[in-house]
């Protein structure tokens, strides 16, 4: 079988975990991406397949897995830079951290409120505190659920630096933050009494509750549409339809957006603002840019009237 000649270069002056670059490769012209990766990783072992990210020299967009050295212009030989990622981790698994956190820091401080609002006097927790942590925590235990059992990643890794940088949104602010100020003094029995809180009605809580049971099963639903979109190791795209869909690009990151609307519909916190502030306006720009590859690729064929995230508005 003919073989061709594939020099692999540093995308940059040294690579710690291949420091002997530049190497001669030499492999069939129908071999995947995949394989040259391996290839390169048989003569460097720390510079495993998922740090690597190889583009043609001189070019900036990066080769994919499942490309053929003829299929990228490398039939005949040719030369490709390798960049070191760095450490990786899977998006399964960071995703699951994330969601971690708020599951380990409520009950913490639902549960040991003597401890840490030692400064106040001992006060009974309100309905409405139930509530909120009987919500909160199904809707991260739901979040768990659907990463480990529902959801495909179209990317198996990304760099370990990021877990840090992903995980702040939900163990500072729906975590630490949000229970942090709800389940303190102010929000307890007796301060929604002082104050005669909507929230000692059990019907203005069942009604936000309501809200937000029916805001988290269309969001299930969307999920579950978006996961069953294409055949098992089908890379190919397709337009989303159904439930939600007709409405808007990204209604799963609606209905979040309403679920947590519903949070603050019942306790008017600003600490849910904030989250919701911070969160909403993350998903607004993630359906933003996603709505926008979808018509550049799909072009005409891609419905017309479909708005991006909030329906008839944006």
């Amino acid at each position: 079988m003919s073989t061709v000649d594939i020099t692999i270069l540093p995308s940059s002056s040294s690579i710690p975990t291949a420091r002997s670059l530049p190497i001669t490769l030499s492999l069939p012209p129908a071999s995947s991406i995949r394989v040259l990766k391996l290839a390169l990783a048989s003569h460097f072992p720390r510079l495993i397949p998922v740090r690597q990210r190889l583009t043609l020299d001189g070019e900036k967009k990066p080769l994919e897995d499942e490309d053929t050295l003829d299929s990228v212009g490398l039939g005949k030989g040719g030369k490709v830079r390798v960049k070191d990622l760095g450490p990786q981790i899977g998006w399964r698994t960071v995703f699951v951290i994330e969601y971690l956190g708020p599951l380990l820091i409520h009950p913490v401080f639902y549960h040991f409120q003597s401890i840490i609002y030692r400064y106040a006097s001992p006060f009974e927790h309100s309905d409405l505190q139930r509530t909120v942590y009987i919500l909160t925590m199904l809707h991260f235990l739901k979040r768990e659920l659907e990463t480990l059992f529902l959801h495909s990643f179209s990317r198996s890794t990304m760099p370990f630096a990021y877990v840090y940088r992903n995980s702040a949104h939900y163990w500072l602010l729906s975590g630490l933050l949000i229970a942090l100020v709800l389940y303190s003094p102010s929000y307890g029995q007796d301060a929604l009494l002082e104050r005669s809180d909507p929230a000692l009605s059990p019907t203005w809580i069942w009604s936000w509750v309501g809200l937000w049971i029916f805001a988290q099963l269309s969001n299930f639903h969307t999920h579950y549409t978006v996961a069953h979109l294409r055949p098992p190791g089908s890379k190919k795209h397709y337009i989303p339809r159904g439930y939600g869909f007709a409405l808007v690009s990204f209604p799963n990151y609606f209905f979040e957006i309403l679920a947590w609307g519903a949070v603050l519909g019942l306790t008017r916190s600003w600490a849910v603002v904030v989250f919701l502030l911070v969160g909403g306006g993350t998903m607004t720009v993630w359906a933003t840019q996603k709505h926008r590859a979808y018509k550049r690729e799909f072009g005409d064929k891609y419905p017309k009237g479909r708005k991006i995230i909030f329906p008839f508005i944006y």
